[in-house]
């Protein structure tokens, strides 16, 4: 059985990492407000710009190919946008996910001590219920490192078609209009 000082100590590390996946999310937040107010600088920035533009065009021409000048980064910009709160995003789950797989496997490790004490302090004839618990235990282990693996397949799977999408979508917005379709 634990004693209370382990069981203190068990709390304490509990606590510490609990503040510490708050840090975690704290600092993916942060990061993303720096990535949103960088992003508005930068829109009000070109906004201004493509308004003097605007204000400038004398001709059909010059408004098509203003246009154009325009809406063709604007997927791209777009596009980087959401790679960078996917990547910020990515990171933050990254660091909770190895930080709970962490107190995963110290959580098993000190149910299997836990266990052990028991079966040392078992009384003679429970032999078989003891093998038993820790062939439950062993399975239920190697289930769960199976469903963590699907997870990580999932993700990365996921990733790539992000990717795909993104790169399409890039790729769309830089066929320039002409005159004539804007006409």
């Amino acid at each position: 059985m634990m004693t209370v000082d382990q069981l203190v100590a068990l709390q304490k590390k509990n606590v510490a990492a609990l503040f510490d996946l708050a840090d975690k999310a704290f600092a993916g937040v942060e990061k993303l407000a720096e990535l949103n107010l960088q992003t508005a600088k930068t829109l009000l920035a070109e906004t201004a710009e493509h308004t003097q533009a605007a204000l400038a065009v004398k001709d059909m021409q010059d408004l098509v190919a203003l246009h154009n000048a325009v809406l063709q980064p604007l997927g791209e910009k777009v596009a980087s946008y959401h790679r960078h709160v996917y990547d910020i995003a990515s990171g933050v789950h990254a660091e909770v996910t190895k930080a709970v797989e962490l107190q995963a496997q110290e959580a098993h490790k000190q149910f299997l001590a836990t266990l052990d004490s028991l079966v040392k302090n078992a009384p003679q004839g429970t032999e078989p219920a003891v093998a038993a618990m820790k062939q439950a235990v062993s399975t239920a282990a190697a289930a769960m490192e199976s469903v963590q693996k699907a997870v990580k397949q999932a993700a990365e799977l996921a990733d790539a078609n992000l990717k795909a999408v993104a790169s399409t979508a890039v790729a769309a917005t830089k066929t320039p209009r002409s005159a004539k379709a804007a006409a």
